[in-house]
């Protein structure tokens, strides 16, 4: 299924999260903080809005967007607003 956000919209697919620190101790699922950092998949055709391109990261708020699921895949979308940066 092919998704193409709408408007001033972006489609992200979220970092996975560590499994395990840096010293080696694991982190169980329901302990694990919610990552920030995602990769654009899709923008919307709004250019002026979006300042982002397709296969940027990017840095978006804790809590903004919809999450949605396609093909088995977790997705994210947000509005242009909820991007803080651009991570390189």
């Amino acid at each position: 299924m092919k998704i193409i956000p709408l408007g001033d919209r972006v489609l992200v697919k979220a970092k996975e999260t560590e499994e395990k620190t840096a010293s080696g101790i694991y982190i169980p699922q329901t302990a694990q903080e919610k990552t920030q950092i995602a990769t654009v998949i899709a923008v919307g055709d709004d250019k002026e809005a979006i300042k982002v391109a397709v296969g940027q990261k990017i840095l978006h708020d804790k809590y903004g967007g919809t999450p949605i699921k396609a093909d088995g895949e977790d997705y994210l979308i947000l509005a242009s607003q909820d991007i803080l940066a651009i991570v390189e």
